[in-house]
């Protein structure tokens, strides 16, 4: 599955899917940029009861096992909240699901879209139930042999929203797949997940980007390198970082993009370029971070962007591949840093 921006791209993308015969059609959607929302939901045939709305922190584009989810969803309107129960009801009602039911919409301009439907279980469902209390898996079971939503205590619909914040952090396992692409799209590539459950959003998501093994700032050093698309939001998180104490080390047209916007990036050679250059950085073991974001492309492995993003991983350095990630970490390391003394500050500002 790739998502295509031009004419150009998908020509690129048919022709490599025809280079093999195709015993099946190729299926081509609408791709709409909106906010991507998910839901479990128990329907026993008539009612339904949604534990919560889940809202991922990355657009739609990344699969929905590779986003941060954040619980109760935190932008998203009471109308839209109120279409989304709505939809899942006549939806389940429709597929005559007795048992448990997936949804993931698209929230745009206040409007709701469907992606997908899935009669059945799904990997956030563990995560909903642990944040709710409400034990989605033991109500299902019941209404399959069965009882009913009402019968059992619960008023249909969506639950009450808890008093906290839970946030799900996608773990990756890339530095063990030699040669595997890193950047995320929509095809699944995390082997796990953690959780940060806190009084507010901020903290939250800093004790989720913890659990994922994400120790920020080590040496206060980063690369950057971002599609022409992504550089008006690279300015604003790049600010951020730099505020944070970070030198900012970017290629060639991202540095002039960052200096032209007020940013002190450095300028840095490509990998074929004289030293020193990106890849002397990375292996230099001095750096915290590469934010990256691809061009679609092909996946040559001979690009720049992939051996930068393939040998961050491998030396240890955190990867980052979506501007919405790039944004979520700058903020949990600022929520970081609000939570040292004046004291700690300075000793992470000296390192």
């Amino acid at each position: 599955m790739k998502i295509a921006f031009s004419d150009e791209e998908i020509e690129e993308f048919i022709g490599i899917i025809n280079r093999i015969a195709q015993d099946h059609p190729i299926l081509v959607d609408k791709y709409l940029q909106g906010k991507e929302i998910e839901v479990d939901a128990v329907c026993d045939g008539t009612d339904i009861l949604i534990p919560g709305i889940m809202e991922h922190i990355e657009r739609t584009g990344v699969h929905s096992g590779d986003s941060i989810s954040v619980y109760p969803a935190p932008t998203i309107s009471d109308r839209v909240k109120e279409t989304i129960v709505e939809y899942t009801k006549r939806l389940a009602q429709a597929l005559h699901v007795v048992g448990l039911i997936n949804i993931q919409f698209i929230a745009m301009n206040e409007e709701v879209y469907v992606i997908e439907v899935n009669p059945r279980s799904s990997r956030t469902v563990p995560y909903i139930s642990k944040v709710t209390g409400i034990q989605i898996v033991d109500l299902a079971t019941k209404v399959i042999i069965g009882e009913t939503i009402r019968g059992m205590g619960y008023e249909p619909g969506l639950a009450p929203t808890a008093d906290y914040v839970a946030i799900k952090m996608p773990v990756f396992s890339f530095e063990k797949l030699r040669g595997a692409e890193i950047s995320l799209g929509p095809e699944m590539k995390s082997t796990g997940e953690c959780l940060g459950i806190a009084p507010t959003f901020n903290e939250a998501l800093y004790k989720a980007f913890l659990g994922a093994g994400v120790t920020l700032p080590k040496y206060k050093q980063m690369i950057m390198t971002v599609k022409d698309a992504d550089k008006p939001e690279a300015v604003d998180v790049a600010k951020r970082f730099e505020a944070l104490g970070y030198k900012i080390y970017a290629t060639r047209s991202t540095a002039k993009y960052l200096k032209e916007h007020g940013v002190n990036a450095l300028r840095v050679n490509k990998i074929s370029q004289e030293s020193p250059n990106v890849m002397d950085l990375i292996l230099g073991h001095k750096i915290d971070l590469v934010i990256d974001t691809p061009t679609q492309g092909n996946g040559d492995k001979t690009r720049d962007g992939f051996l930068i993003r393939r040998n961050a991983i491998e030396t240890g350095v955190y990867c980052i591949t979506a501007m919405d990630t790039a944004n979520a970490l700058a903020r949990s390391l600022e929520t970081a840093m609000d939570r040292l003394t004046p004291v700690d500050i300075a000793k992470v500002k000296n390192l």
